[in-house]
């Protein structure tokens, strides 16, 4: 049995690279390779009775970026799988692609071996992640748990927020109605409970928490 594959790839030469790879393997069968994932999509379109096992595809491309591409082919083409091959290795982008049910995500430097492991596992109805990408994966949900896990009195926000905002201690001290004291016993436990180095630490809290705007 053969299996029918489509590759999209911006970068020419690596799309040449993997056509090369996967001509040498009997069971795969490429229908059609692009540089645009519209291209794949038009084709899934007027061709909706073909079968298409699996679709490869990068993650930065014009037009349609492969987030979006690999939601709009989960949601149209549950059936076919999608194996992203990438560079990107962005925590935000792995997580998005995982909830949204990527059958696969290797690195675009990983050995060929790797990669047709990958496809062939993705094939028998598995999923395939390398351990560079689940790596990146858990140490950001680890990341992500231990911040949901420190929670700020609103004394506490006013106090990063003032720091943030440049203010010197003596300053916020006049405003929050607190000694001095008080304010530089607030940032240094500041510090150690958001585990951070220093005020340049506090700032970007701050402004990631959104309790100052940029």
């Amino acid at each position: 049995m053969k299996y029918n594959l489509m590759i999209v790839d911006d970068h020419k030469m690596f799309l040449d690279g993997l056509i090369s790879i996967l001509s040498f393997e009997s069971d795969y069968n490429i229908v059609l390779t692009t540089t645009k994932a519209k291209t794949i999509i038009k084709y899934l379109e007027i061709n909706s009775k073909e079968k298409i096992d699996l679709i490869i595809t990068d993650i930065s491309m014009p037009e349609i970026d492969g987030v979006t591409f690999n939601k709009e082919i989960r949601k149209k083409y549950p059936n076919v799988k999608v194996l992203v091959v990438s560079m990107l290795n962005e925590p935000e982008i792995i997580e998005e692609l995982m909830n949204n049910e990527v059958d696969g995500y290797v690195p675009k430097n990983t050995e060929k071996q790797e990669l047709l492991l990958a496809i062939q596992t993705i094939l028998k109805g598995e999923k395939y992640f390398s351990r560079e990408i689940k790596d990146i994966y858990f140490k950001s949900k680890l990341s992500k748990k231990k911040e949901e896990e420190v929670k700020l009195t609103q004394r506490e926000i006013d106090v990063i927020s003032l720091v943030a905002q440049e203010f010197t201690s003596l300053e916020i001290a006049s405003k929050l109605n607190l000694s001095k004291n008080t304010i530089e016993s607030y940032r240094r436990n500041l510090i150690a409970k958001l585990n951070v180095r220093n005020l340049a630490g506090l700032t970007k809290y701050a402004l990631k928490k959104k309790y100052i705007r940029e």
